[in-house]
């Protein structure tokens, strides 16, 4: 099964240069826990992705108002990303490797094509429950949420 069969394909971005604010909104209103962030500049260039809790780490060890903060004083400096012709299993290495629950899918020149989360392949494991060979079964998706649950090594206190 490949990527593009399983990725959301209407998915809203914000620019790096956006006010923190603004990618809150488009959470809040796309009932999403993170958003890619392109490159306007670059003809939509994926750069880099921001969550909730970048949103929220940001307000937190800034003591700022998100109006005040840009995207980029939150956003992930690591980016990983799969194309719609990779195989649902090397999606779910990828993820499972960096534990991350959404990748940005793009395509050959590094534009946003839609994003692949845990949701989508947890959907499509429920759809084939049942089927004699089923292409991404129930086993996967559990393995898969322990590695990307699975703690990382701890971070020093933001206020020490």
């Amino acid at each position: 099964m490949r990527v593009e069969q399983l990725m959301s394909k209407d998915v809203s971005s914000c620019d790096a240069e956006d006010p923190l604010n603004e990618a809150a909104a488009i959470m809040w209103e796309r009932d999403c826990g993170a958003v890619p962030v392109v490159a306007r500049s670059s003809e939509g260039r994926v750069v880099a992705m921001i969550t909730d809790r970048d949103v929220c780490m940001a307000a937190y060890t800034t003591g700022r108002p998100l109006a005040g903060l840009h995207v980029y004083d939150a956003m992930s400096r690591a980016l990983h990303t799969c194309t719609p012709g990779d195989t649902v299993a090397d999606a779910e290495a990828i993820m499972r490797e960096n534990q991350v629950r959404r990748l940005p899918v793009v395509d050959d020149a590094g534009n946003l094509a839609g994003i692949l989360s845990l949701a989508d392949l947890a959907r499509a494991a429920e759809q084939q429950r049942g089927k004699r060979s089923p292409q991404i079964g129930e086993k996967e998706v559990t393995r898969l949420l322990e590695a990307i649950s699975s703690p990382r090594a701890a971070s020093p206190d933001p206020a020490s």
